[in-house]
């Protein structure tokens, strides 16, 4: 069976606003001010809450990976808070999924927030069921760019890794597909825009309503 696995934060759903709400959530409690701005901040946002935290961290005078860790944990809680209030999917992404699931690909989710989250996320905006798979960050003991977090999504899906496909948006999302062997699609409407070329994808997706050629020729 043709399976598509996509990830989510910045790939089906700009998750960005929210990420960075929780951030300055946890830098306000510490007397900090809001470090992150939701604007300029959004591709360190979508690298994840660590790479947030150290940001904020540093602006404030305080590269201390110790104080990262620390925070880390709050900072999960108030995303959970949070996680459905300025998130929304990216245009024609629902249209683009249902389009594929109608002529017989199988599609999941392979992504680095921990499942947990991701689950309350995808019932949140309505689409958890959509998706054969759901493969997080703490599913397995291994998590993106380790290939296995993306073959499991597959094998979970009921899909063949030979005729499977990754859609992502990071150098992690190409370093993964290229160590399980298939090809990826790389969104160019995020922050980087169609700088996302330098990491040579197979194909860039300017839009959703593009998907469905752009599987075609990868996987056919």
């Amino acid at each position: 069976m043709k399976c598509v696995i996509f990830d989510l934060d910045g790939t089906l759903a700009d998750t960005s606003g929210d990420l960075i709400e929780a951030a300055n959530a946890c830098f306000r409690t510490r007397g900090l001010g809001d470090l992150l701005d939701e604007t300029k901040d959004r591709l360190t946002a979508l690298r994840g809450g660590r790479a947030m935290l150290r940001l904020g961290f540093a602006r404030s005078g305080r590269e201390d990976e110790e104080a990262v860790e620390r925070t880390f944990p709050e900072f999960l809680g108030r995303y959970r808070e949070v996680i459905d209030v300025r998130t929304v999917l990216f245009p024609g992404a629902v249209v683009a999924v249902d389009a594929l699931r109608d002529a017989g690909y199988r599609v999941g989710i392979c992504t680095n927030k921990p499942e947990a989250l991701a689950e309350l996320l995808l019932c949140r905006l309505g689409v958890r069921d959509r998706f054969a798979s759901l493969v997080g960050a703490d599913t397995l003991p291994v998590r993106k760019p380790d290939p296995q977090a993306l073959l499991e999504a597959v094998t979970r899906a009921s899909g063949n890794p030979a005729r499977s496909m990754l859609v992502g948006d990071t150098e992690t999302d190409v370093r993964t597909a290229r160590a399980a062997g298939v090809p990826v699609a790389l969104v160019s409407f995020g922050p980087e825009g169609e700088r996302v070329a330098r990491l040579e994808p197979d194909a860039l997706l300017p839009d959703f309503g593009a998907l469905g050629r752009i599987v075609a020729e990868l996987i056919g």
